[in-house]
C-alpha cells in the first residue's frame, strides 16, 4: 500500500474516552460508595453479601418452615415528573420501595430484601444519592435489607435532570399462613388505614389538575407547603400490619394502589362477595378535597384513580375489630371502619361505594 495511501486510512483525530461519549465511570464509582453505608444500616442477619458484588446473597431464615417466596416490583410512575418540576428528590425513594413492599404484605409476607434500578442519561452523584436515601428509609421502615441495585448512564434516552426508577423487593411467609382472601364471608368487617397523599398513583391527573390550577408551590397547605403535601412520600405499613397478623388472623389485605377502592379491593374477594363501604365513615383529606374542587372531578371517577384516603384495607371477624383497631392505632396508624362484607348478585360490582 503507497505511504499517502496509509496515511489517509490513519489521519490523525483525538481518542475518545467513554467519558467523551456520556458515560463518566468514576461518577459511578463515587455513587456507590456514597450508596453503601445508606445500604449498611438496612442489613439483616440472612444477608450474606450484598452491595459491590456482581449477585447479592440472602439466606431464607431458619424460623420458617415451609417459606413460599413472594415478589413484588413497581415503579413510581408520573410522581417524578413533579419531582423534577420542583427539584426534590428526597421522598420519591421511599415511594419506591412502598408500592412494592405494601404489595407482598397483602399476601401475608415479610420483606426480606430490595434491590433498585435507578437510569438517567448524565448522573448527577447528588442527586441520585438523595434518590437513594429515600430508598435506605423505606427498606429501614419496612424492615427489610437494601442488598443491591442498578445504576445505568445511558446518554439520549433521557431528557437532562430527569431519571426513572424501578424497584424490586422479595419477602417471605409460611405457606400454611399465606393470606388468599378464601376465609372472607358476609358480615366480616372492614377497615381502613389512613394515607399519608396520593401516595404514587394518579399523578397524571394530579399533574394535570395543577397545570389547570396553578397553585402556588410554596404557599401553606395545612400546616405544610403545597408541595410538600402532593409530594409526601407512600406510606409503609409493613411493621404495624406484620404485628397484626402475628395477633390475630386476618382474612384479607388490599394494598390501594392505581384503581383506587373500585378496583383493589375486588382483587381479594372470591365470587359472591362484595365490600359495602361507606364514604361518610372517614374524612376525604384535604389534597383529595382540593384535587376533586380544582379538577371537577365526580366521585366514582375519584374512587377508581384515588386512594382517597385509605392506603390499606383490612378484612377481620367482627369480634376482632376492636383489639385490632387498638392495636393499629397504637403502631401509629389512623383506623377506619370503613365497611362490611356482604353477598354479592350475579352482575352485580364487588365493591359498592356510597
Amino acid at each position: 500500500m503507497p505511504p499517502e495511501e496509509l496515511n489517509l486510512s490513519t489521519a490523525a483525530s483525538s481518542p475518545l474516552t467513554y467519558r467523551d461519549a456520556g458515560v463518566d465511570i468514576d461518577a459511578g464509582d463515587s455513587l456507590v460508595d456514597r450508596i453503601k453505608p445508606l445500604a449498611r444500616r438496612t442489613m439483616r442477619p440472612e444477608v450474606l453479601a450484598g452491595i459491590g458484588g456482581f449477585g447479592a446473597l440472602f439466606e431464607i431464615s431458619r424460623k420458617y418452615r415451609e417459606p413460599v417466596l413472594v415478589s413484588g416490583t413497581d415503579g413510581v410512575g408520573t410522581k417524578l415528573k413533579l419531582a423534577f418540576e420542583l427539584n426534590k428528590h428526597d421522598t420519591i425513594g421511599q415511594d419506591l420501595v412502598a408500592m412494592s413492599v405494601n404489595d407482598i404484605l397483602v399476601q401475608g409476607a415479610e420483606p426480606l430484601f430490595f434491590l433498585d434500578y435507578f437510569a438517567c442519561g448524565k448522573l448527577d452523584v447528588d442527586t441520585a444519592a438523595t434518590v437513594v436515601a429515600g430508598i435506605a428509609k423505606g427498606c429501614e421502615l419496612s424492615g427489610c435489607a437494601l442488598i443491591g441495585g442498578e445504576t445505568a448512564e445511558m446518554p439520549g434516552m433521557y431528557p437532562p435532570g430527569e431519571y426513572d426508577l424501578a424497584g424490586f423487593a422479595v419477602g417471605a411467609v409460611e405457606k400454611s399462613e399465606i393470606i388468599d382472601g378464601t376465609t372472607i364471608k358476609p358480615g366480616d368487617i372492614v377497615l381502613g388505614l389512613g394515607s399519608s397523599g396520593a401516595h404514587s398513583n394518579g399523578y397524571s391527573l394530579v399533574r394535570r389538575i395543577i397545570e389547570r390550577a396553578k397553585p402556588d408551590m410554596k404557599a401553606d397547605f395545612h400546616g405544610q407547603s403545597f408541595a410538600e403535601a402532593v409530594l409526601a412520600p407512600t406510606r409503609i405499613y409493613v411493621k404495624s400490619v406484620l404485628a397484626l397478623m402475628q395477633a390475630m388472623p386476618v382474612k384479607g389485605l388490599a394494598h390501594i394502589t392505581g384503581g383506587g377502592l373500585v378496583d383493589n379491593v375486588p382483587r381479594i374477594l372470591q365470587p359472591g362477595l362484595k365490600a359495602f363501604l361507606d364514604m361518610n365513615s372517614w374524612v376525604l383529606p384535604p389534597l383529595f378535597q382540593w384535587l376533586q374542587k380544582e379538577g371537577n372531578v365526580a366521585d366514582a371517577e375519584m374512587h377508581r384513580v384515588f386512594n382517597c384516603g385509605i392506603g390499606m384495607v383490612i378484612v377481620l371477624s367482627p369480634e376482632n375489630e376492636k383489639p385490632a383497631a387498638e392495636l393499629l392505632s397504637a403502631a401509629g396508624e389512623q383506623v377506619f371502619r370503613i365497611g362490611r362484607i356482604e353477598t354479592c348478585a350475579d352482575g352485580e360490582a364487588q365493591t359498592i361505594v356510597v
